[in-house]
């Protein structure tokens, strides 16, 4: 029988991870999944890129931590890809740093627990006509013509991400060329032209759980905190909270 602390997946990244607690967010739908297995934790800042998240590791991930995650999601790169001379270039991060700044995260959280399970995620596509839509619906005729982000060099993100993990043999799931094979992604996936709808966080869930499962970390096999109330006696309940040997 397991103690009272459960395992703990954290979910690390920007406004994508914060809004998936959401209704038909991809992490409320893994706290379901592993409901009384494991404690979902998100830790998703909106607006932040790679390189603002680096102050937050020792305060999320301290190293002394007796209980670090099991496992945890790297989810960052929409805010690192703003364009420089657009509207959102204060969140810009060149990628070679982007792809640096990622390393430095992923090695931190090994040292936290060696076998930890890390996890990047590229950044999803980018509608750039959603993106332009929003920011008329936002601002009116104050909204800029350009859009601050492009899919093209959001792909240029998302190809680092990827190497990176190649390099580190850690798992990632390409957001970014996974949902343009669905036509209509643009509207399918994303509500803006950069955040998820309900059918693309599913398509986050999916991969994560994916993930998750071929390294043995699945919902089915792993045990409840305390025990399913069938296994309680009604005439003898502390019977079934005695430590197993």
């Amino acid at each position: 029988m397991m103690g009272l602390v459960r395992p703990q997946f954290v979910l690390f990244g920007d406004s994508i991870t914060e809004q998936s607690l959401r209704p038909g967010g991809w992490g409320a739908a893994l706290a379901d999944t592993y409901s009384r297995k494991v404690d979902i934790i998100v830790r998703g800042y909106g607006g932040y890129n790679t390189r603002w998240a680096l102050f937050l590791l020792n305060h999320l991930f301290p190293l002394s931590c007796p209980t670090p995650p099991v496992a945890a999601t790297i989810f960052f790169g929409a805010n690192d890809a703003a364009l420089l001379g657009r509207s959102s270039q204060r969140q810009h991060v060149p990628v070679e740093e982007y792809k640096e700044n990622l390393r430095k995260i992923v090695d931190h959280l090994k040292e936290c627990l060696s076998n930890m399970l890390v996890v990047l995620i590229t950044p999803p596509p980018v509608d750039e006509d959603g993106r332009k839509e929003y920011a008329r619906s936002v601002y009116g005729e104050k909204a800029a013509t350009l859009p601050e982000r492009t899919n093209e060099m959001t792909g240029v993100y998302a190809s680092q991400c990827v190497h990176l993990a190649e390099e580190l043999h850690i798992p990632c799931i390409n957001l970014w060329s996974q949902m343009q094979e669905t036509p209509g992604w643009q509207k399918k996936f994303l509500s803006d032209g950069l955040h998820l709808t309900a059918e693309g966080n599913n398509v986050v869930y999916k991969g994560v759980l994916q993930v998750f499962n071929n390294a043995h970390l699945c919902a089915e096999e792993m045990p409840y905190d305390f025990p399913h109330h069938s296994e309680i006696n009604g005439d003898q309940p502390e019977k079934a909270f005695q430590q197993k040997s």
